[in-house]
């Protein structure tokens, strides 16, 4: 299901729809701010797991966030399944969107066992500039020290962070698909935590690096909650990115999920657009060889539903000129850009506050931008996830073997599928 197209190059896209298509500076500038910690050594390092910053909103947003608006004197345990091993591993943690500083009083790293525990004898403390405490300015990344733990590719790693003091939490990502731990008090080594409370958001922690052999590259992957993994089964690994990473790891490729659910090429709201992030999630990332881009779902189908009532769709012409700033930046860092047609979605979130996500107008934009994917020849090559997952009977739907059950997002079996669908040479 996926194809190769020639590398062209073509002019800089046309004037951006209503501003949006020339991205925001704040991923960049906060990629750029110093860490009070100090300066990290450098070495043969590789993301080897993400999960991309987001805003907190605001309680009147149709879901709520799951996580506190304030931590004070408590440890988040957070377990994360990596994709390639290595030699010695360090954390990234985010006050991407913080006003405040964020104090981190201690943090650790350890193998995962099972629920909240760690696998004994695994357990490290996390240092940061030779310190084990650290201070994450507003708008700033703070990446750790080097850990000596070697972990081996796909598997899970559980980092604890203690917060002493009073830590708005402003800056997570929501749909984490994994339990994340929290309790009173400095647990950081504890074997497992007795849980106050728990979350399926992740807070503050944005990524996961290793010391790697210099051929390992990696795959990032830019996408909504159909990359994210809604619908897929929590605490399971069963996102397609997941099943990507398991067929690159032999290969010695890393896979970056990116994905952010409710997030769009050219609007805000549920993480910043796509055209504002793609520095910092996508083009930052150390030894990235490919980005796969999945999006545009939501630009087409928030517009008229609670997520967006007043919103208006996006011509064509837009969502074009977007993909192709996308390409264009790509390309200026020798980064391959791989482009995905949209998934079906016909009776999508009916009966829902989201009633309204599915129109045959919506449709037909979809069915757009899939033919200029598939057809333009920009992007240097093509997976066509819509043929594969339509049903042949009714193709704006979901194959029901694929489907969820909401009509939108693949359960598990249709996320192994997806990531089976890819040509791993296509795609390196």
């Amino acid at each position: 299901m996926m194809t190769k197209t020639p590398t062209t190059h073509f002019p800089t896209a046309r004037p951006a729809w209503r501003r949006r298509l020339w991205g925001a500076t704040l991923a960049a500038a906060a990629m750029g701010a110093p860490a009070v910690a100090g300066a990290v050594e450098s070495g043969d390092w590789i993301g080897t797991w993400s999960a991309s910053p987001q805003p907190t909103w605001e309680s009147d947003f149709a879901f709520p966030t799951g996580i506190p608006a304030t931590l004070r004197d408590q440890t988040l345990r957070q377990v994360a399944r990596i994709s390639l091993g290595g030699r010695r591993v360090r954390l990234v943690l985010s006050n991407a969107y913080g006003t405040q500083p964020l104090v981190i009083g201690a943090a650790g790293i350890a193998l995962a066992g099972t629920g909240s525990a760690t696998v004994p004898g695994t357990d490290r403390p996390v240092t940061f500039g030779g310190r084990t405490s650290a201070t994450v300015l507003p708008g700033a990344p703070l990446v750790s020290d080097p850990v000596d733990l070697a972990v081996a590719p796909l598997a899970r790693i559980a980092v604890s962070v203690f917060l002493p003091g009073q830590a708005q939490a402003t800056t997570f990502h929501w749909d984490g698909r994994q339990t994340a731990y929290l309790v009173k008090g400095n647990r950081v080594a504890a074997r497992r935590i007795e849980a106050d409370s728990t979350t399926g958001a992740r807070i503050f922690l944005s990524g996961l690096q290793v010391e790697a052999a210099a051929s390992a590259r990696a795959v990032v992957v830019l996408g909504d909650s159909i990359t994210d993994g809604n619908g897929a089964t929590p605490d399971a690994d069963a996102r397609w990115p997941d099943f990507l990473a398991a067929r690159l790891a032999p290969r010695n490729v890393a896979v970056l999920n990116a994905g952010i659910s409710g997030a769009r090429l050219l609007g805000d709201r549920m993480g910043v657009n796509a055209l504002a992030r793609f520095d910092r999630d996508v083009l930052s990332q150390p030894r990235v060889k490919t980005v796969i881009v999945l999006l545009g779902i939501n630009d087409i189908s928030w517009p008229g539903t609670a997520f967006d009532p007043q919103g208006e769709r996006p011509p064509v012409e837009a969502l074009i000129d977007g993909y192709r700033q996308l390409i264009a930046r790509a390309r200026s860092r020798g980064v391959r850009i791989v482009g995905a047609t949209l998934t079906p979605f016909e009776g999508a979130l009916a009966g829902t506050p989201l009633e309204g996500y599915f129109h045959a107008d919506k449709d037909a934009l979809r069915q757009q931008i899939n033919q200029w994917i598939r057809s333009s020849g920009e992007f240097d090559a093509v997976i066509d996830f819509d043929a594969l997952a339509r049903d042949p009977a009714h193709p704006a739907r979901f194959k029901a073997e694929f489907d969820s059950g909401d009509h939108l997002h693949p359960g598990d079996r249709g996320n192994r599928a997806l990531a089976d669908a890819v040509d791993l040479d296509a795609l390196l």
